[in-house]
């Protein structure tokens, strides 16, 4: 059974950061990409981040890119997201998933941009 477990976010001021954390369990998690999307109240999945099973291709969102990062441990079974530079916008829940339209995906963590 796939079990993703989302954690890191919380309250922070605009321009902060957070770094977001993906447990992963219940499936051969190194040979899978892996993605980061978010929910924003009132709106849709938006795609955020991939990253490929090896690691060493990653593609973002262009409302992210040079903001945000995704990358991952394979010995660790854990895909991160880097937020930096956040904006009031940026609020919403953030889920890792199995692919880019959220299969899969975990319980989220909330990201909360507020001065």
């Amino acid at each position: 059974e796939v079990h993703l477990v989302e954690s890191g976010g919380g309250l922070v001021q605009p321009g902060g950061s957070l770094r977001l954390s993906c447990a992963a369990s219940g499936f051969p998690f190194s040979t899978y990409p892996m993605s980061w999307v978010r929910q924003a109240p009132g709106k849709g999945l938006e795609w955020v981040a991939t990253i490929d099973a090896g690691g060493e291709h990653q593609f973002h969102a262009n409302a992210m890119k040079g903001r945000f990062t995704i990358s991952r441990d394979n010995t660790k079974n854990i895909v991160y997201l880097q937020l930096n530079n956040l904006e009031i916008e940026d609020s919403a829940i953030y889920y890792c998933a199995k692919d880019s339209v959220g299969t899969g995906r975990g319980q989220g963590t909330q990201v909360t941009v507020s001065s």
